[in-house]
């Protein structure tokens, strides 16, 4: 979102601009950004890495940290699925009962709740 990335839908815009909705913004993610950055993936995330505190709190949007919980329920997953980044946010959804931002067909055999 911070990107202005066009393939990022009106419909996830919009919910993530709704005032009435609380968006949790996961540890993970900010460690899979800082990740595919260093790996070249992710070009574009340069200027927001150092300012992502600072983006989340402009937004009123919240830090989610990953907890003991969270990496329990990742671990337990059944499904043979290696990404650890996917695992975790996975896990956090379903365990915060928040539905997920993403287009990444994966989360589908988690039965993570998506919007995209």
């Amino acid at each position: 979102m911070w990107t202005d990335d066009p393939h990022l839908p009106a419909s996830a815009r919009a919910l993530i601009a709704d005032e009435g909705n609380q968006v949790l913004v996961s540890a993970a993610s900010a460690w899979e950004i800082a990740t595919k950055h260093r790996l070249g993936k992710l070009p574009e995330a340069g200027e927001a890495i150092p300012r992502f505190n600072e983006l989340v709190a402009a937004d009123g949007f919240l830090h989610l940290p990953v907890n003991y919980l969270h990496s329990l329920r990742a671990g337990a997953y059944a499904i043979d699925h290696r990404d650890p980044f996917d695992r975790v946010l996975a896990a956090k959804s379903e365990l915060e009962s928040a539905s997920l931002v993403t287009r990444d067909p994966a989360f589908s055999a988690f039965g993570t709740r998506v919007v995209w």
